[in-house]
């Protein structure tokens, strides 16, 4: 694994998505008439199983350079999304994710293939005020790397030791 791959931290999903997902698609098939008829097999068989294989197949991590995201049963989905391109991280709530005490992380990017959408949203992690707080140093780390900034004092120590070094081969070139 390469220095930039290597993983900062992983996201942890609550198994309250569960619930959630198999909520939330009983909703859906609930409001269609047709799909009234399929709610038994939904709630009491299938949509356990599919909610259930959902949730192992959440992956989220955040790397030096990237948010990397998996998820899906039958139509995988996989996101990587540059911390550079990182435009705005939002919560999102509403009265069952309210009940189930999850929230959704909504991630938006420079993107402006569909404004009114974002790129990515991660329903349930366990404690997403942390993980927001890591994405938004590691892009705020990464930005003054890029910029040439320096945030920490060891760093720019290690600048002035290398830098009086060079000074003084130079020095001792001039002088042969």
């Amino acid at each position: 694994m390469t220095k930039s791959s290597a993983t900062i931290r992983e996201a942890e999903f609550s198994p309250n998505i569960k619930l959630y997902t198999l909520l939330y698609v009983s909703f859906f098939i609930t409001i269609s008439f047709i799909g009234i008829a399929i709610l038994p097999i939904w709630f009491f068989g299938l949509g356990q199983y599919i909610s259930r294989r959902y949730y192992e197949s959440l992956s989220c991590q955040l790397t030096a350079h990237h948010l990397q995201f998996k998820k899906g049963v039958m139509f995988k989905v996989e996101k990587t999304i540059p911390l550079e391109n990182i435009q705005d991280l939002t919560f999102i709530e509403n009265p069952l994710l309210k009940w189930l005490n999850l929230r959704i992380l909504k991630i938006e990017t420079a993107s402006q293939s569909h404004p009114m959408r974002s790129d990515m949203q991660l329903v349930g992690i366990v404690d997403p005020n942390e993980f927001k707080e890591a994405v938004l140093a590691q892009r705020e780390l990464l930005s003054n790397r890029k910029d040439g900034n320096l945030s920490d004092s060891n760093g720019q120590n290690e600048v002035v030791e290398i830098l009086r070094d060079i000074k003084e081969l130079l020095i001792e070139l001039k002088n042969k």
